[in-house]
């Protein structure tokens, strides 16, 4: 008989856009400027912690604008779990 052990998930990505704009002073009307949607939306997009849905284009844009790369707007962070498995 096969038991298996329940997955835990965590969530291991964490979405640092918020970081990178109070860095580089930037506001939410600036960004908005910048990729042609409303402040509001770039408030939402900027406070969430984990990766937000969004296209290529949107993160092209934002690594455009603010001269960095995916791996700046996005940290990996392995599940405690995880690192004692490998």
């Amino acid at each position: 008989m096969f038991i298996s052990t329940p997955l835990r998930i965590t969530l291991a990505v964490r979405w640092r856009l918020r970081e990178l704009m109070a860095r580089q002073r930037v506001t939410n009307k600036e960004l908005a400027e910048q990729l042609g949607i409303h402040p509001n939306a770039v408030s939402r997009m900027k406070n969430q912690d984990t990766l937000p849905h969004i296209g290529g284009e949107t993160l092209n844009a934002l690594c455009k604008y603010l001269n960095c790369t995916p791996n700046d707007l996005i940290e990996y962070m392995p599940d405690s779990d995880e690192e004692a498995q490998q």
